[in-house]
């Protein structure tokens, strides 16, 4: 039998239904994009987060440093330069590392677009003229939810970050 590298406890598990939805956590800029932290890795530059977006929300075009898991729970969106490629409740979508795309919801969407998806790397975004404007990683999703939990008066966030790297004893 196998000696376990860390003592667990106790499972490591989050129920999204006990957990506050940031809305419009991307706001100014990107208003309709709802944010639940699950997993944050500023070290392995890993985020896991549930989003929701409102009708009408369209990010920039952006280039992704690593893969991407994207699955869609309810609604519908598509890339603009996909639109004959839809992606709709129970669509997985694996990007990987080095795509380039717009993501957008809809106008007439019925409902919210609920997804869940699992980033590696940064997401480098780019105005329409293809200017760069910023990059997005586990950190700076960290530090949206942190600004956003004082700026509201909030309840410190909930969600998995592993152990910061340390020296071993000696």
């Amino acid at each position: 039998m196998p000696t376990p590298l860390f003592d667990h406890k106790e499972l490591l598990t989050l129920n999204t239904r006990d957990l506050p939805i940031y809305t419009d956590a991307m706001a100014p800029h990107f208003p309709g994009v709802d944010v639940q932290p699950l997993y944050l890795d500023p070290n392995l530059g890993v985020w896991a987060l549930r989003v929701i977006f409102q009708p009408g929300v369209r990010l920039p075009c952006h280039y992704h440093t690593g893969p991407v898991h994207l699955f869609t729970l309810s609604g519908r969106w598509n890339y603009v330069e996909f639109p004959d490629q839809p992606q709709t409740a129970g669509c997985y979508l694996y990007e990987p590392g080095g795509s380039i795309h717009t993501f957008m919801v809809p106008q007439d969407n019925t409902e919210p677009t609920d997804t869940f998806m699992v980033v590696h790397g940064a997401n480098v975004n780019f105005d329409q003229d293809g200017n760069f404007v910023n990059v997005m990683d586990a950190t700076d999703i960290m530090q949206i939810i942190e600004r956003l939990v004082k700026e509201r008066g909030l309840q410190p966030a909930r969600y998995i970050r592993p152990g910061n790297a340390n020296y071993t004893a000696g």
